[in-house]
């Protein structure tokens, strides 16, 4: 779908099939490694470490790519160098092999997910400026296009994996090439046009010199930074505490898929008319704090519910579950909308992709010692967890906005 403000539906359908395509296939990533390539343990560990890395920690890259030549080719490019990974991926038999190909796979989309998110917050911002409707519906739709695919993709990467590990890969290939054609196809040559643009979107090139430098010097925007970063980093307990907490309470971890699912249903059904509600009821800075607001209520009720043998013994999961992906719902769009106003529009894109890069740093230096506070067991990890959630809220800055503050008085 094109209008007069972009392809709003191309980008929103953009990222279901990303998610579509990427869980379909890297859910059994280490499975493959140390089945079929059989690689020990650390080397796995590495290797989705460097996945890691080279996606999340390079977003600035394809943010300030993003302002200097405009979301189109960026994202052309990610979706080339995707597919040129999962092909190599799908044939590599060898460790380095395998190293590369899971490089080009993270840093293809350290390109595309910050043009497409730069993209989708611009023409979010012009829809709430032209028809008053605000930016957070849009964002809220678009994260949870994002969490159908996630939910969606790995049954489907089960079904191809049964068939080979190879044909998930070139799956996943298949996927990224449609959306490729789809971009070059109907995706403006500039993009979601930056305020003060020309007529062909971009405006005059951005340099990216002392563009890191105007970040660090964004106190707001280094505190909104660091207030995400605290939700990241209970979100990714998602990875780390879950799993340990299941396995406690019922001797594997067979119900970790349902609780995957779970989560992303939630957002998937839920999303929506919470954005709908938050965008009437809350600010920008009110939907982030009662999002941590929620996040530490989870921590701590499922410190509390530790000993209850409710659901066979998957009570305080459930809780921690339902409670984490209720903050998140507030969270991420709110914060999403947010930025915008916080940044000069001709550095959206970098500072997009700083807010991914800064609180993926922070989820990289806090997870070591969390990881060694949950090695004493118990209900004590769960309440620091609480403890983590209550400082990112104290983060948040208190400067919202004019027109970010209006946006939640529209009916």
């Amino acid at each position: 779908m094109t209008g007069r403000h972009g392809p709003v539906g191309l980008l929103v359908g953009t990222q279901f099939a990303f998610n579509l395509g990427f869980y379909a296939v890297l859910p059994y990533l280490a499975t493959h490694l140390t089945g079929e390539l059989a690689l020990s343990g650390w080397l796995v560990g590495l290797v989705l470490g460097l996945r890691t890395f080279s996606q999340q920690g390079l977003f600035v890259v394809g943010g300030a790519l993003t302002d200097r030549f405009g979301p189109r080719p960026v994202v052309l490019v990610g979706c080339a160098l995707r597919i040129a990974g999962f092909a190599w991926l799908g044939f590599a038999g060898g460790t380095w092999s395998v190293v590369g190909s899971v490089l080009l796979i993270g840093f293809a989309a350290a390109l595309f997910s910050p043009a497409v998110e730069t993209g989708v917050a611009r023409l979010a911002v012009a829809r709430e400026r032209l028809t008053g409707v605000p930016r957070t519906r849009l964002l809220g739709v678009f994260h949870a296009a994002g969490q159908a695919g996630a939910l969606i993709g790995p049954v489907l990467g089960a079904v191809l994996v049964g068939t080979g590990f190879r044909a998930a890969c070139l799956a996943g290939a298949a996927v990224f090439a449609v959306i490729l054609l789809g971009h070059l196809l109907l995706m403006p040559a500039g993009g979601a046009a930056p305020r003060g643009a020309g007529p062909g979107g971009v405006g005059a090139p951005v340099s990216s010199a002392g563009g890191l430098a105007d970040v660090l010097r964004h106190r707001s925007f280094l505190a909104l930074c660091a207030a995400y970063g605290g939700y990241l980093l209970l979100y990714n307990q998602m990875y780390l505490a879950l799993p340990g907490e299941v396995r406690r309470a019922t001797g594997d971890q067979a119900a970790l898929g349902w609780l995957f699912a779970l989560s992303s249903a939630l957002v998937v059904v839920g999303q929506v008319p919470v954005s709908r509600w938050a965008s009437r009821a809350l600010s920008p800075r009110g939907a982030v704090l009662a999002g941590s607001a929620l996040l530490a209520a989870g921590c701590a009720a499922t410190a509390v519910l530790l000993p209850v043998r409710a659901l066979g013994g998957l009570l305080p999961s459930v809780v921690f579950v339902v409670l984490l992906t209720a903050g998140q719902v507030l969270i991420v769009p709110a914060v999403r909308a947010w930025v915008p106003d916080l940044v000069d529009d001709r550095r959206l894109g970098l500072f997009t992709g700083a807010l991914s890069s800064g609180a993926g740093l922070l989820v990289l230096v806090a997870g070591a010692p969390l990881g060694a506070v949950f090695d004493a067991g118990g209900p004590l990890p769960w309440l620091v967890l609480a403890g983590v959630a209550a400082a990112s809220a104290t983060c948040v800055p208190r400067h919202v906005p004019a027109s970010a503050s209006a946006s939640a008085s529209v009916r």
